[in-house]
C-alpha cells in the first residue's frame, strides 16, 4: 500500500493525495477548509490505541473524500467513499478504493507520505501553501504511537 502526494501542495490551499495498492489506485483533493491532515493522522493514531472503527475526510469543495478505517486484529479494512457533500452519509457515496491492509503497512504509508511532504516544501513553505502549519504535533504523536505498538509489527526494526 502507498499513500502518496504526488501532485502535493497544488495551489494555495489545495492538496492532491494518491492512495494505492497492487490491484488499484485513487487520487483525492483535499481544501485547507478542514483539517484533512491532521484529521488523517489523528483517525491512524486511533487505530493504534485500539478503536476499531474510525474516519477522517477530506474536503474538497463541495466534494468530499471520507476515509473509513474499520480494524480487526492486526489489519485494517481502508475503504475512501467520495460523496457529493460532506454531511452525507457513508452509504451515499460512491466507493473509490477499498483495501485490507496491515495495520503496520497502512501507518507506515501515512507517515512516510507526511515525511515526504515535510521533505518537499519545508515546513515554512508548507505554510505559504496550504495555509495552516504543519502538522507535526499530530505527525509526531502518531509516530511515537506506532513505535510504542506491541502487536509485533516489523517497524522498529527499520529504525522508524
Amino acid at each position: 500500500m502507498t499513500c502518496a502526494c504526488p501532485g502535493g501542495l497544488t495551489g494555495s490551499g489545495w492538496a492532491d493525495c494518491t492512495i494505492a495498492d497492487e490491484e488499484r489506485k485513487a487520487h483525492l483533493t483535499a481544501s485547507y477548509i478542514s483539517n484533512a491532515p491532521e484529521d488523517l493522522l489523528k483517525a491512524v493514531g486511533r487505530l493504534l490505541t485500539g478503536q476499531f472503527e474510525t474516519r477522517a475526510q477530506f474536503e474538497a469543495e463541495p466534494t468530499a473524500y471520507r476515509w473509513i478505517f474499520y480494524r480487526q486484529d492486526t489489519t485494517v479494512w481502508i475503504r475512501i467513499v467520495e460523496l457529493s457533500h460532506g454531511a452525507l452519509h457513508d452509504n451515499v457515496g460512491t466507493e473509490l478504493w477499498s483495501s485490507w491492509q496491515p495495520v503496520d503497512r497502512l501507518v507506515r504509508s501515512v507517515v512516510c507520505c507526511f515525511d515526504q511532504v515535510a521533505d518537499t516544501y519545508g515546513e515554512s513553505a508548507y505554510r505559504g501553501k496550504w495555509g495552516e502549519h504543519f502538522p507535526r504535533v499530530e505527525l509526531e504523536a502518531l509516530r511515537r504511537l506506532w513505535r510504542a505498538d506491541p502487536t509485533g509489527n516489523d517497524h522498529h526494526e527499520h529504525g522508524e
